[in-house]
């Protein structure tokens, strides 16, 4: 067959400054089953795009193994579309979160995208809390005491006062994916202490987000879970102030960044 002439265009295409508004950078553990469907359930639409990248994570979760994923963190969001501004870089660990600290990964993130906000999923636990008007709660993880701990430093020592506190004993972050959203309901029920003012599930790996309002309804309670939060302060940091009653109070509310 003949190769036909190649004709060029007679002039450029016009082009969007963005395929679409806003764009949200997600720094996911290489290990991650749950963040990105999450975020594509709860945020991506054709307003707002989701962007991840993964960076190096090895099990056992222990506070060592966490922290190891700080070198990575400006490298990584680096690499969500290079040398191109993002409205808000989240990244997706809870428990690392509170062992490196959140300035200090807001700080690294930064070196990368100085004109994103950051999100980490602690604090925007913190603030979806807050605006519950919860000071006393109940916290499940599904980590180890030794990994847990951490977390409860954190929280006490931003004023919250914990009714009760649940570890499910796992040390493997694949295996927290795979926890059913059956016995996630089950095991929040019974992490749920009759006088706190909410509940936090822990850890961006559980499943929680898609049952949170069935968990409400079960407990006459809010429910604040790690992808929950992110989800609900990106969304609001884009500028999406809808209510979503159906994944949850928190999905109802404003956000305020500090």
């Amino acid at each position: 067959m003949r190769m036909p002439d190649l004709t060029l265009a007679s002039r450029a295409p016009q082009l969007d400054d963005r395929p679409l508004a806003r764009r949200v950078g997600l720094i996911i553990l290489a290990t991650d089953h749950t963040t990105e469907i999450d975020f594509q359930r709860m945020v991506a639409s054709d307003r707002i795009g989701v962007y991840a990248t993964r960076i190096p994570y090895a099990n056992p979760v222990t506070p060592e193994n966490l922290r190891a994923m700080q070198p990575s963190l400006t490298a990584g969001a680096a690499l969500i579309l290079p040398d191109e501004p993002l409205d808000v870089v989240m990244y997706s660990c809870t428990s690392a979160s509170v062992v490196i600290g959140d300035a200090e990964v807001e700080a690294a993130i930064r070196a990368a995208k100085p004109e994103a906000a950051v999100v980490t999923p602690t604090a925007a636990a913190v603030r979806g809390l807050n605006a519950l008007g919860a000071k006393r709660i109940s916290i499940l993880t599904p980590y180890s005491i030794e990994t847990s701990r951490p977390m409860a430093d954190y929280f006490l020592a931003l004023g919250f006062d914990i009714a009760r506190f649940t570890c499910l004993g796992l040390t493997d972050d694949r295996e927290m994916a795979r926890i059913t959203p059956d016995e996630i309901v089950a095991f929040a029920k019974e992490a749920t202490a009759p006088d706190c003012d909410a509940l936090f599930i822990s850890c961006t790996a559980v499943r929680a987000a898609g049952v949170v309002a069935g968990i409400e309804a079960a407990i006459g309670k809010p429910v604040v879970s790690s992808n929950l939060a992110t989800a609900w302060a990106c969304l609001r940091l884009c500028g999406d102030a809808a209510a979503r009653p159906e994944l949850g109070r928190l999905m109802t509310l404003a956000f305020r960044e500090r």
